[in-house]
């Protein structure tokens, strides 16, 4: 199954932990807060081309809009799809198209740093998918497969590949509390292949490193 990645300009070194935000007094950011002024349009390779486009509205994401040949576009506000006020970067987002089925968007907030992702499914009755506890690899502390689509709860990690749709999961052994809005507190880092999971996690004021191989399923 062929897979595309649409991606406006993706950039994963180290520099963006510490990207200069567009004021020089202003704190340090994940990245750049620049005004979005433009819309991020994306496009799939299948036949129906599958595309979704961003809307920016008063320097932030407005819209998401997402469609193919063979159906109706559809379209939902940004905010009101996360229920916050997220700053994105256009070099700090991507798509990913699972042929004309479904499209991940995965993005990180600027301001905090926080990882995102939007499934949108192709088939209309079908229901969108919204992860605020995202472990994307645009952080380069989350070392993880392009095709692999990685997220948490307080007590497991999970993954999808993203080409098949197939998942898997560790448990972490013990529920933590968690503040995604500064997630280096509780995870330092992760390493995710289609063969294993390892992450280093605070556990009960105690980092651990947690491994467990996996098949997706």
């Amino acid at each position: 199954m062929k897979l595309l990645i649409a991606a406006a300009g993706i950039v994963l070194s180290a520099s963006l932990y510490s990207c200069k935000s567009s004021s020089a007094d202003a704190p340090k950011t994940f990245c750049d807060t620049v005004c979005l002024k433009d819309s991020l349009k994306f496009t799939g390779s299948h036949t129906q081309k599958p595309m979704v486009t961003i809307t920016a509205k008063d320097c932030l994401p407005d819209s998401i809009i997402w469609g193919h040949a063979g159906m109706p576009a559809r379209k939902t506000g940004f905010t009101y799809l996360l229920n916050t006020t997220v700053n994105i970067n256009k070099d700090i987002i991507r798509t990913v198209f699972r042929e004309n089925a479904a499209a991940y968007i995965l993005f990180n907030d600027c301001a905090t740093g926080r990882g995102f992702q939007i499934i949108l499914p192709y088939d209309k009755t079908a229901t969108l998918g919204l992860r605020g506890s995202a472990l994307n690899n645009f952080d380069p502390k989350f070392a993880i497969d392009n095709n692999i689509l990685a997220n948490m709860d307080r007590g497991n990690i999970f993954v999808e590949d993203m080409t098949t749709g197939k998942k898997a999961m560790m448990t972490l052994g013990k529920a933590i509390d968690v503040d995604y809005n500064a997630i280096h507190d509780h995870v330092d880092s992760v390493s995710i292949t289609k063969d294993r999971i390892w992450a280093k996690v605070k556990i009960e004021d105690k980092w651990e490193e947690l491994e467990k191989k996996i098949t997706f399923e």
